[in-house]
């Protein structure tokens, strides 16, 4: 299905759509006649209307212009023609209509002052250019002045005038002084819009001799200068009576006074005023009021609101400026001046006029023989402008008549036009402000198709955007449209695509499948074209991760990362922004392929970075804000205010806060006087306050500083403030830590802590020391002493209590009354031994003393307790007496009895005890003895199994090494153990005390037995040991063994044997060294024994044999638990599992020795083994 061109319908815009129907609308008002056909002339460039020049340079008028045939050019002045031919300094530009006047070599700019046309003629018509009024800039000087110096009174206002001479353009003006720096202006100083300046009070240092007013004329880069002027500003109570009386009032600038007063109006004057602007300029109201204090203005506009987008306030407020100001910016505008004594306010009229604007500009149009067609001319303004028609640059009235034009106001009607229709129309639109004027042609032809588009245009749009395929065409009459799509010419669906009036075919959101080849065809009555467009989608460009905002400490270094995904057939370039600006160039700034890295962050570094990436279709963009946070800068312009004796006013200006807010002010002081350098903390502010009213001591002379903290620390301390010096007066308080307690026991000791120069309060400083005992009658005995921190009272009895009190004084008096404190005079040893002492044996390792207290007069001091000394004198078991070093435990305060813990049991013991004060110990009571009862023995200190038989084992022990009592037998307790570990009968059997061997019959042979032994005594059984052993195989075996052992050539073999294991041991000692590997050594790598160790790898030596039991070959003996039940070991792997029997280990020189032995548990190393020596059976046994 074709689809031909069609007023776009207005469902098929959005308003998201804006600007591509301003493309479009481009397109519509940009179509041109083809240059190769027949056509009037069209102005394509032109001087402005209102041409203003610099006369030290040529003049240059433009006037181009098209046409087919090429236009001709001609110009008027002034209304009459001008004769370019007849003016040697005038040329005229080859091929256009441009003129270049020469006054560069001769001539004068004001000879062609005057009004220029410009007109371009050919067979079809003639078109014009706007009357350019010729001008050249001027920039006078001033005329010469004596200006007098002006003396006022401080307080008054005045207005220094500038009157800058009349210049084409107006100049700009602007005040400074004689070093060319602009003069401060502010609410009470500022410049009018006529360039005088104002003051609305004038102050001391206002008083200057080069007030000077300059003009600068921008067209011709001239600065024109006023006059200085000369102000003095002097106060009425500075004048004595002298220049009083020889100064009239007249000699003064204006006779207002100087006190204060409510505003009145500069300028304007008066209660209202009237102000016309032309509708699209600038409108500025002004209103400058004078007044003390200064005035503040405000503006309302009575009947409406302001524009917040279009209205701005300039010089303090005074003006108010509308930009692009329109007729509905008309009405009443009200300043209001105000200060704290009143409030005036003026109004001001405002009407806007309008010079001619454009609703409808007439268009050029092309038609063909026959056709019908129309020219509209469309203005307003304000007033209403008047519409006039000419035809080739003459007025329509004149011009010759066309039978198929009809004009009808601001529209010419064209009907069944022929070729002689062509001409260039002028509508001119004109009131008293302005006139505006366009050209615009008929052009009759008749022309088949053509289209402009280049052929085969290639298209590349992203993805889900508008797609606008162009096919700009031309023709006479006026072709219709139609697009197919594909070779074969499919369909396109109207819903789907857009066609407008230029010929574009839109497709709103292109796809992937709209990517193909698309044909536009144009037809009219006189033929047919067609061209071909080829489209192609692509993939958007997307930021899949963007930058971030990162907060940084200054110094540091902070990274902004930007990954861009695009479509594989375009190429992006990525580029970095900071305030969408480049970024500097700075080392300190690098970009790689996705992150952009700042280093040694600075302040300037804070800002907005914007990651770019750019295709030939698309552009995506994403930032991310950096702030750059440091501790604050440090307060400045500390001031002191409101000095009191006890206080003072401080005030600071906050620095900056470096992008986090101050939470708190942190204030210190320094005491020059008494610790110089050192500074101490006074208090702290909160972040928002810069005063702070400080309580002072007296006699410092104190600095302050002050820092200021935000959430990264504080800051830099601020300068030192001014010092202040407090006056003296008398301490506000005395000494602290009074104490009095005598070295010796005839004194009295008074110590204290002094009062620091700070608390002094004054020179002088001393103290009253004063005493008297507690309990007499005794008056206060005083002494005046110098700052010092102690003083002592000698020839007091012997631990008697005082009361003290210790007050400061300076020469400025006393401080306040001080607390008593209670003290004691020197103490002396304890005279009296405790009394009644007696014991209490609680267990065999518990006993309880008893005392009587001492007096406490006997005591002499401060009773800190009592001591008992006790030792152990002998054994009662064995009455052999020997010292024992003696024990000491104390008791505090007043307690009469004690427990004695941790002693030993069957023990005979010696104790005392004595009384403990400040001073030492007191006597010693007379001894008590005491006797402690038996305890359970300890575990026999060993047990060893020896001489192993077919059916016996003989056990050997040592006594307990603490019997705790008197051994009454021992118990031994055993049972077998089979081939999985499972414990048989238990056997229990009684042994006199006095055995240290016994022997156990009646065993059965090649069996395993475990053993439980402990020693009694009548307070019960001890801690039990533990051992395992093994009896020997039937007898006739054992036997034959011995007899084979003692024969000859067993014993030969037995050394050969020997030889061999030591030379092949060496050969592997040698090979290791030099890192060969030998079978045992692989065996032992097979099987990966954790009990074996591994060749140490440093020196290529064995590692040693280790059974997991600190390389013990035998397990020690064991205990049971208290109750004596036997719980199966957890792991019995040893060599003897694998020897059936035999502990064996290598020894140094690497040779296997073994020994016949019961198997025993793995116990730790204060166990017994068997000590039996091996033997060549052993031996053999090892090898069967």
């Amino acid at each position: 299905m074709q689809l031909k061109i069609m007023m776009p319908k207005k469902k098929h815009l959005s308003a998201g759509r804006a600007p591509l129907i301003l493309f479009l609308c481009q397109m519509v008002s940009a179509l041109e006649v083809p240059l190769d056909l027949v056509q009037p002339p069209t102005i394509t460039q032109q001087s402005p209307k209102d041409y203003i020049i610099d006369p030290r340079e040529n003049i240059v008028i433009q006037c181009e212009a098209k046409g087919k045939p090429p236009p001709s050019f001609s110009w008027t002045r002034n209304g009459t023609h001008f004769d370019i031919d007849k003016d040697p300094l005038v040329t005229m530009k080859s091929g256009s209509g441009t003129l270049t006047v020469n006054i560069m070599s001769e001539g004068k700019a004001e000879t062609y002052e005057g009004v220029y046309q410009c007109t371009a003629r050919n067979e079809r018509g003639a078109a014009i250019s706007n009357n350019i009024v010729i001008r050249p800039s001027r920039s006078p000087l001033w005329t010469k002045e004596k200006l007098e110096r002006i003396t006022l009174r401080n307080g008054q206002s005045l207005v220094l005038p500038c009157r800058p001479p009349v210049g084409l353009p107006p100049p700009i003006i602007f005040w400074m002084d004689n070093s060319f720096q602009r003069l401060p202006q502010s609410e009470r100083v500022s410049q009018g819009l006529n360039g005088d300046l104002y003051f609305s009070n004038v102050l001391p240092e206002d008083t200057r001799e080069d007030y000077i007013c300059y003009a600068r004329f921008n067209h011709t880069q001239t600065i024109q200068q006023k006059q200085p002027i000369s102000v003095k500003v002097i106060s009425v109570d500075e004048l004595n009576d002298t220049i009083a009386a020889n100064l009239s009032d007249t000699e003064f600038y204006g006779a207002k006074s100087h006190r204060e007063r409510p505003p009145t109006f500069l300028t304007p004057e008066g209660n209202a005023s009237r102000k016309e602007e032309l509708r699209g300029n600038v409108l500025s109201l002004e209103c400058i009021a004078e007044g003390l204090p200064t005035p503040i203005i405000y503006w309302i506009k009575e009947d409406g609101t302001l524009s917040i987008n279009r209205t701005f306030y300039r010089n303090f407020k005074k003006t108010l400026q509308i930009v692009q100001v329109t007729e509905a910016d008309s009405g009443n505008y009200q300043c209001i001046a105000k200060n704290a004594l009143g409030a005036i306010h003026h109004t001001i009229s405002v009407t806007v006029k309008a010079a001619p604007y454009w609703i409808i500009a007439p268009q050029n149009l092309v038609l063909s023989p026959g056709e019908d067609g129309t020219l509209i001319c469309r203005a307003n303004g304000n007033p209403k402008p008047r519409i006039s028609w000419l035809l080739n640059g003459v007025p329509i009235e004149i011009a010759p008549d066309d039978p198929s034009r009809k004009i009808d106001g601001d529209t010419i009607i064209f009907s069944n036009v022929q070729e002689r229709s062509s001409a260039v129309y002028q509508c001119n639109a004109s009131n008293e402000y302005g006139y505006l004027l366009a050209n615009a042609f008929v052009n009759v032809l008749a022309e088949p198709p053509r289209i402009l588009t280049s052929a085969d245009t290639l298209y590349q749009v992203i993805a889900n955007r508008p797609a606008l395929l162009d096919c700009a065409f031309f023709g006479s009459p006026l072709p219709t449209i139609e697009w197919f799509k594909g070779a074969k010419g499919s369909a396109l669906r109207e819903d789907i695509y857009v066609l407008h009036e230029n010929g574009t075919l839109e497709i709103p959101v292109a796809q992937k499948d709209s990517t193909g080849t698309y044909t536009c065809v144009a037809r009219n009555k006189l033929g047919m074209a067609k061209n071909d467009i080829h489209l192609e989608i692509k993939d958007p460009t997307r930021i899949i991760k963007q930058p971030e905002y990162a907060v940084v400490q200054r110094g540091s270094t902070v990274s902004f990362e930007c990954i861009v995904k695009h479509d594989h057939t375009l190429i992006p370039t990525v580029m970095w922004l900071k305030d969408h600006r480049e970024l500097p160039s700075d080392g300190r700034f690098t970009v790689d392929k996705d992150r952009l890295v700042v280093a040694d962050v600075n302040d300037d570094d804070g800002g907005t970075y914007t990651c770019v990436a750019n295709t030939t279709l698309d552009n995506v963009s994403a930032s991310a804000v950096l702030s750059v946070v440091d501790v604050p800068n440090p307060p400045f312009d500390l001031e002191l205010t409101d000095q009191l004796d006890r206080s003072v006013q401080l005030s600071w200006t906050p620095g900056d806060d470096n992008n986090s807010p101050i939470t708190k002010f942190i204030i210190e002081y320094e005491d020059a006087m008494h610790e110089p350098g050192l500074w101490h903390h006074q208090t702290e502010v909160p972040g928002a306050q810069t005063t702070a009213q400080l309580k002072l001591s007296p006699y410092v002379n104190y600095s302050f500083r002050v820092m200021a903290v935000n959430s990264l620390g504080r800051s830099l301390p601020s300068e030192a403030s001014e010092q202040y010096l407090t006056k003296a007066a008398e301490p506000d308080k005395n000494p602290t830590a009074v104490e009095g307690l005598g070295s010796e026991p005839d004194n009295l000791v008074i110590t204290w802590k002094p009062l620091n120069g700070f608390e002094s309060n004054g020179p002088g400083l001393q103290y009253k020391v004063s005493w008297r005992q507690k309990d007499g009658d005794d008056e206060w005995t005083s002494m005046v002493v110098a700052d010092v921190s102690k003083y002592i009272v000698s020839g007091t009895p012997t631990f008697v209590p005082y009361l003290i009190k210790v007050q400061a004084l300076n020469d400025a008096g006393f401080a306040p009354e001080p607390a008593v404190v209670l003290g004691h005079s020197g103490e002396d040893l304890p005279m009296v031994a405790p009394g009644n002492v007696h014991v209490n044996v609680v267990n065999s390792t518990l006993a309880e003393v008893h005392w009587d207290p001492v007096p406490l007069k006997s005591i002499r001091g401060h009773l800190q307790g009592y001591r008992i000394y006790y030792w152990k004198a002998q054994s009662s078991s064995t009455r052999n007496r020997r010292h024992i070093e003696k024990k000491i435990l104390t008791f505090q305060g007043s307690k009469t009895h004690g427990m004695l813990p941790g002693l030993e049991p069957f023990s005979h013991y010696t104790l005392n005890v004595r009384v403990v004060n400040g001073k030492g110990e007191g006597p010693a009571s007379p001894d008590r003895v005491f006797n402690t009862p038996e305890g359970v023995p300890s575990a026999p200190s060993s047990l060893k199994i020896v001489n192993p038989t077919l059916d016996s084992l003989t056990l050997e022990w040592e006594p307990p090494s603490h019997p705790n009592g008197v051994l009454t037998e021992y118990t031994l307790k055993y049972q077998p153990i089979n081939s999985t570990h499972e414990l048989g009968p238990l056997v229990d059997l009684k042994i006199p005390a006095n055995k240290t061997r016994w022997t156990l019959k009646n065993l059965n042979f090649s069996t395993r037995y475990k053993f439980y032994f402990y020693a009694q005594t009548a307070a019960g059984s001890g801690n039990q040991i533990t051992e395992e052993a093994i009896t020997t195989v039937d007898e006739a075996m054992a036997s034959r063994q011995v007899d084979i052992a003692t024969q000859g050539w067993f014993i030969g073999l037995m050394c050969a044997v020997a030889l061999l294991i030591l030379i092949l041991l060496i050969v592997c000692f040698i090979r290791r060294n030099k890192g060969g590997k030998y079978p045992v050594k692989e065996k032992e790598d097979a099987h990966a024994d954790p009990e074996i160790q591994p060749m140490k790898e440093d020196d290529g030596t064995f590692g040693e044999y280790s059974d997991a039991e600190d390389h013990k070959p035998l397990k020690k003996g064991s205990r049971t638990p208290s109750d004596r039940t036997v719980k199966k070991e957890d792991s019995d792997d040893s060599l003897v599992d694998y020897g059936e029997g035999v502990n064996g280990q290598f020894n140094e020189d690497g040779s296997f020795i073994g020994q016949y032995s019961g198997k025993k548990e793995k116990e730790p190393a204060e166990g017994n083994e068997s000590s039996e020596a091996p033997s060549p059976v052993n031996a053999m046994n090892s090898f069967v």
